[in-house]
């Protein structure tokens, strides 16, 4: 196991390389430039202001070039300054990246809290009414846009009902709460951003229990302990959950990549100063050093995530050995 682990932390180095490349070709690809926004707006300034700018942030360069620079500085994990404010592109990243892990891990927990029961008693009660309920939610949760569902909960338990915050992580007079009024205060405006980030899951992952979960009841060992006398609920808990379990991990490992997409929307629509809210708002302004530094961490976040999986699933089925051949 350990061996392994080594040999795919150092396969992680050309893999983020090829992502990096790509990455930073296709931004700047993009239409429009990053001098776009302060010069265009202000008839006054004049086309060597224009090509001033495009030199003080290295535009003027060949692709290449910009990239070996870039390169050079992310090495000493230096991911350069916002073109927007002149802020350190680290700080900002290190300051919006807790709130974000923070809403999808508790959308994962949300997330495997609820799929997994769904998907076990839709398996054991298969063709019944809760099968039939499920297999709807599954269907209307991966259909269902997450920023349509995010407006329709906002205009009926905020605006209509008054029961939830519309945006932000504070209320206005936060600072005058005592600590349990600030802890309430704080997971009240949780509740609607985790819900959204953990729907479709819960769509998807109950759907996946559900058909390992009846995969597994199927197999022999199954047949042989309801055989043997023992409990449903022994069969079932202690001897099919596990063996279902161990295919969801891979699939949590690459869920990760769609967690931290999803961030975008459901930080921009409530407001919320996270990674995916600052990712929108650089790449409407084309600051290309946050925009690469966003993108860098979400690779570094899902390769990890990835190693992660397939450790865990070495781990919980002891038949897989990372060995080389």
């Amino acid at each position: 196991m350990g061996n392994y682990i080594i040999r795919r932390l150092f396969g992680i180095i050309p893999l983020l390389l090829g992502i990096s490349i790509i990455t930073f070709s296709v931004i700047h690809l993009a239409p429009g430039k990053p001098t776009d926004l302060q010069t265009q707006l202000n008839p006054k300034i004049s086309q060597q202001t224009r090509e001033r700018l495009e030199k003080l942030y290295g535009l003027d360069k060949p692709l290449y070039i910009q990239y070996a620079a870039w390169l050079k500085r992310i090495i000493r994990l230096d991911f350069g300054t916002s073109f927007t404010d002149g802020r350190s592109v680290r700080a900002k990243i290190l300051e919006t990246l807790p709130i974000t892990l923070m809403i999808n891990v508790l959308s994962i927990i949300f997330v495997l809290l609820i799929a997994i029961p769904v998907g076990i008693a839709s398996a054991t009660k298969q063709h019944s009414w809760f099968d039939r309920f499920s297999t709807v939610f599954v269907f209307v949760g991966f259909s269902m846009p997450s920023f349509w569902l995010a407006l329709l909960l906002i205009i009926l338990f905020s605006i209509k009902l008054g029961w939830l915050p519309i945006s932000g992580l504070h209320s206005l007079n936060y600072d005058q709460m005592s600590y349990f009024q600030r802890l309430t205060d704080f997971g009240r405006h949780l509740i609607m951003p985790v819900f959204i980030g953990a729907f479709g899951g819960i769509a998807g992952m109950s759907r996946y229990m559900r058909s390992n979960m009846l995969e597994v009841l199927n197999q022999d060992y199954i047949r042989t302990a309801r055989a043997k006398g023992l409990s449903e609920f022994k069969v079932i808990y202690k001897h099919a959950l596990k063996n279902a379990v161990i295919p969801l991990i891979t699939i949590l490992g690459l869920s990760v990549p769609g967690l931290i997409g999803g961030s975008v929307i459901i930080e921009s629509i409530f407001a919320i100063p996270g990674m995916g809210r600052l990712f929108f708002q650089s790449a409407m302004s084309r600051d290309y050093p946050v925009i690469m530094g966003i993108l860098t961490m979400g690779a570094v976040l899902t390769l990890i995530g990835n190693l992660l999986a397939d450790i865990c699933y070495g781990v919980a089925d002891p038949r897989i050995k990372y060995e080389k051949n």
